[in-house]
């Protein structure tokens, strides 16, 4: 792909990413991004001009995203279907209109009703981190990760196809699926569980004593199928009012399968309790571990250490000095259902792939995640 001009309105962790893969991975592309502030600059467009991300920095979308081949919208649902009634009389015909939320029926509702059709394909690209904004974008962050395109009806061939091989380009795994059924495959794998996570929190919470001893002993298994209720209220507030029917479809299908393991209980039915947890386990084992998915992926290890002043000071100061950064580290008190001592957390496959090949070598005994 050469020669191409491609508008961002909205450029934060997902939008700065993907136009710094597009800067380093195409021959020759413009970057213009819309500055929507009215009397200020816009600092994280300032600071990705200065790096050499951004091109061109515009005030005015009907003066300069009429040359874009390609608009990429990365507010939140509602703000972009706003900027889509200003681009309709904007875009020249063969220009590409993608999105970037993890919800497509509200916005390809919006599409069809402005008689956008022929200009939008949806996109979800299913990568993000806990630290958001462009300060913490890079051109890695789409590598490997799946990248949803759910094309409008009346769209042409030739435009998924351009789409299609961008996404690829980027470095990215490109899946096409209809809006419906990428919002149904969102609410059983990322909203629904979310709901679940926070659930769990607050069941445990609501049930606690005075001492907290429920706190105190939730580590292990706990803390790791609840990790995603740590995210952000606001945007989950925003994911269950606008992907509603589908999240609420998957609750109801939990909510029948809690019942039945409830009468499973209540009858002390032993091979239908066997069978629930072998089915699921199965299952689980072969879900793929090398591409990243809709939950965001934990790196961490696990390793057995000698109860000794400044075992963890060592491990810290073997990894230091091979430039191998931690993310978390800490003792594990509760180990019910975790092999290994402690537990280190980093921030990307490499560094955890690393980390275990160097412990290796100084004789430490690791336990991986699965």
């Amino acid at each position: 792909m050469e020669d191409v001009t491609a508008g961002f309105i909205g450029f934060g962790l997902i939008g700065g990413s993907i136009a710094q893969a597009m800067k380093q991975r195409l021959n020759q592309v413009q970057i213009i991004a819309y500055n929507y502030y009215i009397d200020r600059p816009h600092a994280s467009l300032e600071l990705a001009r200065e790096d050499g991300t951004i091109d061109h920095i515009s005030t005015d979308l009907t003066k300069d995203f009429c040359q874009c081949d390609i608009i990429f919208l990365c507010c939140p649902v509602l703000t972009n279907i706003e900027y889509l009634k200003t681009l309709r009389d904007v875009v020249k015909p063969s220009c590409i209109i993608t999105d970037v939320g993890s919800v497509k029926g509200n916005i390809h509702e919006a599409v069809h009703a402005l008689n956008m059709n022929e200009y939008f394909i949806g996109g979800h690209p299913m990568a993000g981190s806990e630290k958001t904004g462009y300060a913490n974008s890079n051109a890695f962050l789409l590598e490997n990760a799946y990248y949803i395109l759910t094309p409008s009806y009346g769209v042409s061939e030739k435009k998924v196809d351009t789409l299609y091989k961008l996404v690829k380009t980027l470095g990215s795994l490109p899946l096409i699926l209809s809006a419906s059924e990428h919002d149904d495959v969102v609410a059983a794998i990322s909203h629904v569980p979310h709901l679940i996570a926070s659930s769990l929190v607050t069941m445990v919470k609501n049930s606690d004593d005075e001492d907290e001893k429920m706190r105190l002993l939730a580590a292990g298994g706990f803390k790791d199928i609840t990790r995603i209720a740590s995210s952000s209220p606001i945007m989950w507030q925003n994911i269950c009012l606008t992907n509603t029917k589908s999240i609420q479809k998957f609750l109801a299908q939990y909510i029948d399968i809690l019942q039945n393991m409830n009468q499973a209980l209540s009858d002390h039915a032993e091979q239908d309790l066997y069978h629930f947890f072998e089915e699921a386990r199965d299952y689980r084992d072969h879900i793929p571990t090398k591409k990243v998915g809709m939950l965001k992926q934990v790196y961490e290890v696990y390793l057995d250490i000698i109860d000794e002043a400044g075992a963890i000071a060592t491990i810290a100061t073997i990894l230091a000095s091979n430039n191998i950064s931690i993310k978390n580290i800490g003792i594990i008190h509760n180990r019910e259902f975790e092999e290994g001592v402690l537990r280190i957390e980093f921030y990307d496959a490499g560094a955890s792939q690393n980390a275990v090949a160097l412990l290796q070598k100084y004789r430490y005994t690791i336990y991986e995640r699965n």
